[in-house]
């Protein structure tokens, strides 16, 4: 965590190609929403990735309550949404402001501009307006050429519960993957049972129900005034103890569950060739995948038809975001120059946010945001 306040904010260029990335977005529609700076640091504790809860800057208030400067605008949006008149109804935002990451040797405040859109029922077409509105916007802001390259958290979700692998394992082979680890690495250390295998808590957490489980490793975790450790919230602390409880009756990944699991990881290349992979993949291995294969083909027929170049994107079974409430489609755009540079755009589906947040059930919703000084400066004349 990060006290040290963040110094040299956006200078005049990044700002005014913000503005333009903006007005694309207000033309098209969306409203203009600006949350507080300053947020609830539970928030991000809970459900960002690490490489987030690792670099926010926290301070507590005059209560004592920890908050932190927002690290991103998608949770403070989807909270702005659910206090406003339109909770639970369809509506969309554009933002443009800091966020604040700590950067060793580098300014810990960005700018950010994006957009957000919540309840639309037609989600394959709201994900190709969405990636198309932040590509179109990168471009007014004056970006040169990006590389597109698009996921799918339904269906990697759906191809390894078809496969019948324990909650765990999906867990814990798609955080794996978001972190850059190989396949292999995480098989063969997800079954290893270390020194907290062996304590008399785990053994009595086997054979609970995982909420009744979870509740009673938060309530310990409390009595002894543990709230965070590690940039760990008590209630992800409580779920990686439930993993290893679990791990003691299933520590195995069968044979076939791993050729299959390689061979759909493995699938990589241009939409619709990824998509003959795939269908190729349920009919040998007898996959169910039919509804979210369905989808995928929708989305790319939806994304062709507002003019994007899907054959020159590049679509990735084993891509996550190191997000934890990423449900659906997923992107991220860099330099084409450059494909080892930092995302300029990302985003995607996160239908089960707004309930992790405080609605009563889950909405659809999708975003994207433009890191506007990561974007790539177009050649003159160009």
């Amino acid at each position: 965590m990060n006290s040290t306040p963040p110094a040299a904010p956006p200078g005049a260029a990044a700002l005014l190609a913000g503005a333009r990335a903006l007005d694309h977005f207000l033309a098209a529609g969306f409203a203009r929403l600006e949350p507080p700076v300053l947020q609830p640091a539970s928030v991000f504790l809970d459900m960002s990735g690490e490489d987030i809860r690792g670099r926010l800057y926290l301070v507590n208030d005059a209560s004592g309550a920890e908050l932190c400067l927002r690290p991103d605008y998608t949770a403070p949006v989807c909270l702005a949404y659910l206090a406003s008149p339109e909770a639970g109804k369809p509506a969309q935002y554009a933002y443009l402001g800091p966020v604040f990451r700590a950067r060793p040797g580098q300014s810990g405040e960005m700018l950010q501009t994006g957009l957000e859109s919540y309840g639309r029922a037609d989600i394959e077409a709201a994900d190709a307006e969405i990636l198309a509105l932040a590509l179109e916007a990168a471009e007014r802001a004056g970006a040169g050429p990006l590389k597109v390259k698009i996921g799918d958290a339904k269906l990697f979700d759906s191809a390894l519960s078809a496969l019948a692998l324990p909650d765990v394992w999906l867990r814990r082979i798609r955080r794996g993957l978001a972190r850059g680890r190989a396949l292999e690495t995480i098989l063969a250390n997800g079954g290893g049972q270390g020194a907290l295998a062996q304590s008399g808590v785990l053994a009595a957490l086997e054979s609970a129900d995982h909420a009744g489980a979870k509740a009673l490793v938060e309530d310990l975790l409390a009595i002894a005034g543990i709230a965070t450790v590690g940039g760990r919230s008590a209630g992800e602390i409580a779920d990686r103890f439930l993993e290893q409880a679990a791990q003691r009756s299933q520590s195995h990944v069968g044979d076939e569950q791993q050729a299959a699991i390689r061979r759909f990881l493995a699938i990589a290349g241009d939409p619709d060739s990824a998509s003959r992979e795939l269908r190729a993949l349920a009919d040998d291995a007898k996959l169910d995948l039919g509804a979210a294969l369905d989808s995928f083909d929708q989305r790319v027929g939806f994304l062709a038809a507002r003019g994007l170049p899907i054959e020159t994107f590049s679509y990735s079974a084993a891509f996550v975001r190191d997000l934890d409430y990423y449900t659906g489609f997923v992107f991220e755009a860099v330099d084409a120059a450059d494909p080892s540079a930092r995302p300029a755009v990302g985003g995607g589906r996160y239908d089960g946010l707004v309930r992790r947040l405080g609605a009563a059930v889950d909405v659809p919703a999708v975003g994207a945001a433009v890191w506007i000084e990561r974007l790539p400066v177009r050649e003159a004349g160009k």
